[in-house]
């Protein structure tokens, strides 16, 4: 935890805050391009009145002043009363328009909740808001220079994700690695059986995020991923800290370091030292199996042998090897097991819902087999169920670029360096683009939308964007689809579910200014076996 003075640290925060407003009002000049509308500024506080009203919620707003609040108060803690970012922005443009242009300190920030906008600019100026911003640690092991996710767009950029793409993500990598999958997809099940035996509850976004963790360690670097549940949980548990973590650095990125105020940079090495010690175990491992002739996998492979070859593409480092498995785990696991998550949270709080996913599993896989991947093309209401969650509640419900170039969008300058926040959450609840948008109808998702013309097509994309956008788009959108399908199929056709407090999920998103969007309180269920024994349970859990 960390402890400091947060009333002295706030007070110099405004003071600051009010004399770089107050010397910009002299001596910043505006640009003579016409900029995206504002809201309407105050003199010299400028856009501080919004700050308050919309990121410092009700309770911060009544506590500010009393000196009992700033007593042994944590960054942690206080950020837990600031407004989530996606709702923040979406009140601001409910009021001032889908398309605005703020100005924190010298900061520029244009927020877009515009499908049409948003298409423009993935049409037109896609390589220009390809990069994600500076670099926030540089030697850590997630937020430095070593992995894929903050990679300017560049040859690193493009021969990372080729390897990704060619030899894990795309859809040949999967064909081959199916065995895997469904080798954890039986093991998920009979850990599920086990505990509905024992009358244990289950929490289910935990049994995700392991079930999830496990796939993609034996997919990318096979049996040398920790067999043991124990070590398996530790990397579960590094990316948990992790994100923890990242929340308090994204309020830090935002203001307190843009003051010279530097608290979060030894927590966070210290995170990503751990993590890194223990991927280097595992690549170890991978090392010493392949040596003694073990059957590797294509991932890990074709990484190692850009890190060693002298004529590699390109010649990425150890550490480059690390970071992709740090941002595999923290990135595409966690977004998996939270969507996961929510999912079952809105498929038991609507019991119809789930009777009609079990009856169009029974008629399409019966009750003798589990659910496999092969079986999804054919369950279009389940796949209806999944894009419904990623609408109402997408894992990134905010989506971060930087401008590298001066340019125009819907007519109006944008300058170079100026940040872009996509709010993905505002436009998948924007009324004018869903009926009855705060709702869950996965029947939405049933209609076709065949009669629209190809660039029509594009736009329309634009209202649904839970893995973003353009060349950033996040390239594991399809084994997330997967494992998620395959998981919540699983729960569904195998079990009934008992809520372990209460008759209805609490549907409550996590309090803070986070940049991810998850459930505030576990779900904990019984699982209650649809049969004695609903399907075959003498699988024999061999070591891959």
């Amino acid at each position: 935890m960390i402890s400091f003075c947060f009333q002295s640290c706030f007070i110099f925060a405004l003071l600051f805050f009010f004399s770089t407003l107050f010397l910009f009002a002299f001596f910043f000049k505006k640009p003579k391009n016409d900029l995206p509308p504002s809201p309407p500024s105050l003199p010299i506080i400028g856009y501080l009145h919004l700050i308050l009203a919309f990121f410092f919620g009700e309770s911060f707003r009544q506590r500010i002043f009393n000196k009992e609040f700033y007593k042994n108060i944590s960054l942690k803690d206080f950020l837990l009363l600031l407004s989530p970012m996606h709702t923040t922005f979406q009140k601001i443009s409910s009021m001032y328009g889908p398309f605005l242009s703020l100005r924190i300190v010298n900061f520029p920030i244009v927020i877009v909740s515009s499908a049409s906008i948003i298409h423009e600019i993935f049409k037109a100026q896609d390589i220009n808001v390809s990069y994600r911003g500076d670099i926030a640690i540089d030697e850590c092991i997630i937020l430095g220079s070593f992995g894929v996710f903050r990679a300017p767009h560049g040859d690193y950029w493009r021969f990372m994700k080729k390897l990704m793409v060619t030899n894990l993500l795309g859809t040949q990598a999967l064909d081959r690695s199916r065995g895997v999958r469904e080798f954890e997809l039986e093991r998920f099940y009979k850990n599920l059986l086990d505990m509905a035996k024992k009358k244990q509850s289950v929490d289910i976004g935990e049994e995700a995020l392991r079930l999830v963790t496990s796939t993609f360690g034996k997919m990318s670097v096979g049996s040398s991923f920790p067999k043991d549940n124990n070590d398996a949980t530790k990397v579960s548990q590094l990316c948990v800290e992790f994100s923890a973590l990242a929340h308090e650095f994204l309020f830090h990125k935002l203001l307190l370091q843009k003051l010279g105020i530097s608290l979060l940079k030894k927590n966070i090495m210290d995170v990503s030292h751990r993590f890194e010690e223990l991927l280097e175990s595992i690549i170890v491992k991978y090392e010493e199996e392949k040596s003694e002739e073990h059957q590797g996998t294509e991932c890990m492979d074709a990484f190692l042998a850009a890190y060693r070859g002298e004529n590699a593409e390109y010649k990425i480092t150890r550490k480059n090897i690390k970071a992709f498995l740090a941002e595999l785990f923290c990135g595409a696991g966690a977004f998996t097991a939270s969507t996961t998550h929510w999912a079952m949270a809105e498929i038991i709080n609507n019991p119809n819902i789930l009777k009609r996913i079990r009856e169009e599993i029974y008629s399409v896989v019966g009750k003798e087999r589990l659910v496999q991947e092969t079986d999804l093309p054919k369950l279009p209401y389940l796949q209806a169920v999944i894009n419904e969650t990623l609408r109402l509640h997408p894992v990134g419900p905010v989506l971060p670029r930087e401008f590298q170039q001066d340019c125009t969008v819907g007519g109006f300058y944008i300058a170079k360096g100026t940040t872009l926040v996509i709010n993905a959450y505002a436009v998948m609840r924007d009324p004018d683009y869903w009926e009855d948008p705060n709702k869950f109808k996965p029947e939405r998702f049933l209609a076709s939308s065949g009669s629209l013309q190809e660039e029509e097509r594009r736009e329309h994309a634009m209202k649904f964007l839970p893995f973003g956008g353009g060349r950033r788009r996040c390239p594991g959108s399809n084994v997330a689809s997967i494992i998620v399908g395959t998981a919540i199929g699983v729960m569904v056709q195998c079990f009934d579910w008992k809520i372990k407090s209460g008759n209805e999920v609490d549907m409550e998103e996590a309090p803070g200014l986070n940049f991810s969007l998850d459930l505030a309180h576990p779900l904990e269920c019984i699982p209650l076996p649809r049969t004695l024994n609903p399907l075959a349970t003498n699988m024999q859990i061999m070591d891959l």
